[in-house]
């Protein structure tokens, strides 16, 4: 059997079987922000906090400013955000910088990767998510 659930907020617990919660449950939500450019600022962010050799910092960078000039355009142009996600996604893992930054990086590149919806699932596919 399969199950398609839509968006979910507050404590959700997909089972099969039986299950017994004792003393209630609590949880927080921390929503991404939605605003694409945002998440951009915070990639940047997280980068300048990572410690990457100057030729990988470089090609980053050039793709960061690739990917804000895409989505913070007056139409968005998501495929091309897309593609340069993917890039600088692929140039971090080649270069071992996703696993020394994995947090703040990896949850941004999560995050715009949401962002662009079925055009984003190659990098959630690249981080394992």
């Amino acid at each position: 059997m399969t199950f398609h659930i839509g968006s979910q907020q507050g404590n959700i617990n997909n089972i099969a079987g039986d299950q017994t919660i004792h003393g209630g449950q609590h949880g927080t939500f921390h929503g991404a922000p939605q605003d694409p450019g945002e998440l951009v600022v915070r990639l940047r962010e997280a980068l300048d906090r990572t410690a990457l050799p100057p030729d990988v910092a470089a090609k980053v960078r050039n793709e960061v400013a690739g990917l804000n000039a895409a989505i913070t355009s007056p139409t968005p142009d998501r495929p091309d955000a897309a593609d340069r996600l993917a890039r600088i996604t692929r140039i971090l893992t080649s270069a071992g910088a996703l696993t020394a930054a994995a947090g703040s990086v990896a949850g941004t590149l999560v995050a715009l990767a949401q962002w662009l919806g079925s055009l984003g699932d190659p990098v959630l596919q690249a981080l394992g998510r």
